[in-house]
């Protein structure tokens, strides 16, 4: 690519405009900590320009800059309509500014929550697919006990796992337990389900090819059904790690005492809503890099069907 397809981008041009946007007066009747959201700003784009002259692929340049552009937009948007021009409630919506210096006071905080809410996730959905994967194989691989329990999948992933919450609490020991235990449940039927899809899908042709090779049962199972399958296997995996982050949000809401939901709760309760949207967009945050790091995870093992 040439300097000009790597640099002269709309994406560079919204950062200018959003930090001539600050160049207006304030209106807002609080601190709007102007002075952060111009530094976090001119972090992002330090960071897009390096990633500007590194990236070699066009669509991966491409995508990066439509997410900071995205960016860009939303904080100029949610500046004006907050610090600018105090179109909405400040006290509801604090402006963008005032949330990253939140985040930089509530950091330690913030890191211990999240670092309570990943290992918490992790813990349920590993639990879970080291349950779910080598059941779903070996019920799969009959298709009459596979279409049966296809049916009894439906039946018990349709109910919500949270309704568990009371049982768990009166059965396990700790909060935490019980959460794992959510999870593990929130996981088990969507990678369970995506298993015994992947099982039932595998063409009768590779099979019937393993079987003049005349190997064991085992390797029939793990070495060419399991790869035959993971594509299905990592779709169920993904709509649980989805599911997983929303239920455990919920769950520390109800009773945890740490985590983002507990840190998202105990805030709100006090009418501190500059922390609220500070808890929900760390959050969303922490779910897109645990998404992302998954999917290349699943790009790098599914890497032989491209």
């Amino acid at each position: 690519m040439t300097w000009k397809k790597r640099f002269l981008r709309v994406t560079h041009l919204l950062f200018i405009i959003l930090l001539l946007v600050q160049l207006l007066p304030d209106r807002s009747t609080k601190e709007v900590f102007t002075g952060k959201l111009v530094t976090f700003a001119i972090g992002v784009e330090v960071v897009t320009l390096l990633a500007s002259f590194i990236i070699k692929k066009p669509q991966s340049l491409s995508l990066l800059l439509d997410i900071v552009g995205f960016v860009y937009v939303l904080l100029t948007v949610w500046s004006l309509a907050t610090a600018k021009y105090n179109i909405l409630n400040d006290m509801l919506f604090p402006a963008p500014g005032k949330v990253i210096n939140q985040f930089v006071e509530d950091r330690q905080k913030i890191l211990i929550n999240i670092k309570s809410s990943v290992g918490i996730t992790i813990q349920g959905f590993l639990l879970a697919a080291v349950t779910a994967i080598p059941l779903g194989l070996f019920i799969g691989w009959s298709a009459r006990v596979g279409g049966a329990a296809t049916y009894i999948t439906k039946f018990f992933s349709s109910i919500p796992p949270i309704v568990y919450i009371p049982y768990g609490i009166a059965l396990l020991p700790t909060f935490r337990s019980v959460s794992v235990f959510v999870i593990f449940l929130a996981t088990f039927w969507p990678v369970f389900a995506g298993t015994m899809s992947g099982v039932l899908g595998v063409d009768k042709k590779i099979i019937d090819s393993a079987k003049v090779l005349n190997i064991s049962k085992p390797e029939m199972l793990f070495s060419v059904i399991l790869p035959a399958s993971l594509q299905q296997i990592f779709l169920g995996c993904n709509q649980g790690l989805s599911v997983s982050f929303i239920l455990l949000t919920s769950a520390e809401m109800i009773g945890a005492r740490d985590g983002m939901g507990y840190y998202v709760k105990y805030y709100s309760d006090f009418g501190d809503y500059t922390r609220t949207i500070t808890g929900l967009l760390v959050i969303g945050f922490v779910v897109i890099a645990v998404t992302f790091l998954f999917n290349k995870l699943q790009n790098y093992l599914l890497r032989w069907k491209r």
